[in-house]
């Protein structure tokens, strides 16, 4: 799930708990078998590969899961996968649009699994196209306020990654949110590691261009519809444009 400002982080807080579940798991092998096939199985040489298995350990990933959906999405064992990625589009409770991206090897069942996610807590599908436009494509990296050195600032990311393309940097609290072109995510993750910045994850996401504020009762809605398409196995990520104020968040 990726919102932005205060949303972003409770989002932030959320994937750490849902790491702790298989279905979490599960996705982020699938990232690193896909990012494999992709782009062959090669660490140094293939950035998004780097990001989904550094993504992956971050998140207490076996590293014998990982090394397996290594070879399995380079080809290495034989077997190799060949999953399409989907995007399918939306209208939650209180007009919040959704962007529904899905990495599947069977397009009817993920189809199925996302319409019915939808119907069933208060969403309905939208056409191509007509929820995409309020999106943009960002790198989005996170950065732990808390390094190995002692406490980061705003300031100390900002230095470290103004050169390298960065767009701007967003205090969630405990952590740090940097956004810039999806281009240049490798050259701001590569500035981060050479001030000796350790990175939560960094991935190329949709970002909203606006945002719908939602009351308690809308963003209980919403979210229970986020977690309806995230239960999704074909489900890779969700996407909407909703915020919420300290007040909604504190009661929620």
């Amino acid at each position: 799930m990726s919102g932005h400002s205060k949303w972003a982080t409770t989002k932030h807080k959320k994937a750490a708990i849902d790491a702790k579940r298989g279905k979490m798991f599960a996705k982020l092998i699938k990232n690193i078998e896909v990012a494999a096939r992709t782009g062959g199985p090669d660490l140094t040489g293939n950035p998004t590969l780097y990001d989904a298995v550094q993504k992956a350990k971050k998140s207490s990933v076996p590293n014998d899961n990982i090394d397996r959906a290594v070879k399995r999405g380079g080809g290495l064992d034989g077997a190799g996968v060949d999953y399409t990625t989907i995007m399918y589009e939306g209208y939650g409770p209180s007009g919040v649009a959704f962007l529904v991206e899905c990495l599947t090897d069977n397009k009817n069942r993920a189809a199925m699994e996302v319409r019915t996610a939808m119907t069933r807590n208060g969403g309905t599908m939208a056409d191509p196209g007509s929820v995409s436009y309020m999106f943009g494509r960002k790198g989005v990296i996170i950065v732990s306020a808390e390094q190995e050195g002692g406490p980061t600032s705003e300031d100390d990311i900002l230095l470290a990654v103004l050169d390298a393309g960065a767009e701007e940097v967003n205090d969630l609290g405990g952590s740090f949110e940097v956004i810039s072109d999806p281009s240049d995510l490798v050259a701001v993750r590569t500035a981060l590691q050479d001030a000796g910045l350790d990175y939560e994850s960094a991935d190329a996401l949709f970002v909203p261009s606006m945002n719908v504020e939602v009351d308690v009762e809308g963003a209980r809605k919403v979210l229970q519809l986020v977690d309806a398409l995230e239960d999704c196995d074909d489900v890779q990520n969700v996407f909407a444009n909703f915020d919420a104020s300290d007040e909604v968040l504190a009661e929620l």
